[in-house]
């Protein structure tokens, strides 16, 4: 379920380490607040003993069949609770009914060249920036950090995209950009409490500025939508079966996620924490993951590309970039000369 791999013969006496968390026990808000509670706040924190640990004992096939039919009758339970309960169930499903029909009624996704099945292979790249300055263009803009991340992807794909000849003029890009239904983020939780929603990126925009309006827009009527959590709809395995050809068939290529971190550097056995930065995992025909993490002041990018769809994923890199310097740019006050 969790693994850590320390990386140790980087430059400059540096380690590092890869934290690897299955879904299933946190979404993205939880795992970088469960990441902080191995790490302190000063360099000098005297370790506590920890305190010894007995595994449980194993439990007894009897156990496990008990278990198992639980599971079976709790789910029972609930299946009936939704059949005596028709009323609540339609408003239910009537208040969650937009952002459904935002993944499943939408118009497919434009054919282009990174509408491919992943494969095993991974390419990365990574952007680092400073969190200030994308702060200061989401406010200049009356947008958020992640609408920056969204416009700075728009940036790279449409970067990419005409370096491989391909047309962007009037071209809308979907992607899927998570949503957290977490109340408390500072807690680690347990658990996935995360839904999504799909927003069109409008590559063929040239101006950043519009193009950031644009998403900002877009960003804040999908936020409104009331929306159920992807657990909770992929509970159900024949609608989970039912569900996936068709979110398959819309050609969603691309994902986001903005992750906020800790605010003040940390440390692990007294060594400074650098830098963090979020690996996205790839499924289906989703061909690229571009994660975005804050610490310390900073606001770090990787981007994760199916190795077979993105050998150029520095083109994208460098097209993000660019739309971030440019949006920075633009942002700047004026100097008057002599």
């Amino acid at each position: 379920m969790w693994e850590i791999w320390f990386l140790p013969g980087l430059p400059d006496a540096r380690i590092g380490m890869s934290i690897r968390l299955h879904h299933v026990i946190a979404d993205g808000i939880a795992g970088v607040a469960s990441l902080g509670l191995l790490l302190d706040t000063d360099p000098d924190i005297t370790p506590s003993p920890a305190p010894p640990w007995t595994p449980g004992p194993r439990p007894t096939d009897r156990e496990l069949r008990g278990d198992n039919l639980q599971r079976r009758a709790d789910e029972l339970v609930r299946a009936v609770r939704v059949i005596a309960h028709p009323a609540a169930t339609l408003r239910h499903a009537r208040a969650g009914w937009p952002a459904m029909r935002e993944l499943l009624a939408q118009e497919p996704g434009p054919r282009t060249s990174l509408n491919r099945l992943v494969g095993p292979h991974r390419t990365l790249a990574l952007i680092r920036s400073n969190l200030d300055l994308v702060t200061q263009v989401a406010h200049a803009h009356a947008a958020t950090v992640n609408d920056v991340l969204l416009a700075m992807t728009a940036g790279g794909l449409r970067g990419l995209l005409r370096s491989r000849g391909e047309p962007v003029e009037d071209l809308t890009l979907p992607i899927y950009v998570p949503v957290s239904l977490r109340r408390d983020r500072t807690r680690p939780g347990a658990g996935n409490l995360i839904s999504q929603m799909v927003v069109p990126l409008p590559i063929g925009t040239s101006d950043p500025g519009h193009r950031l309006r644009q998403i900002a827009t877009e960003t804040a009527t999908r936020k409104a939508n009331p929306r159920p959590s992807l657990g909770t709809v992929f509970r159900n395995k024949i609608l989970a079966r039912a569900m996936l050809p068709l979110i398959a068939k819309k050609r969603v290529n691309i994902e986001t996620a903005d992750l906020p971190g800790p605010p003040t550097p940390l440390y692990f056995c007294g060594a400074q924490l650098l830098e963090v930065f979020p690996l996205l995992n790839l499924m289906g025909n989703v061909s690229l993951g571009v994660g975005a993490l804050s610490y310390a002041g900073q606001f770090n990018v990787m981007a994760v590309g199916d190795a077979d769809t993105y050998p150029d994923i520095e083109v994208f890199t460098a097209g993000a970039r660019n739309e971030l310097s440019a949006l920075i740019g633009a942002g700047k006050p004026a100097t008057r000369t002599r």
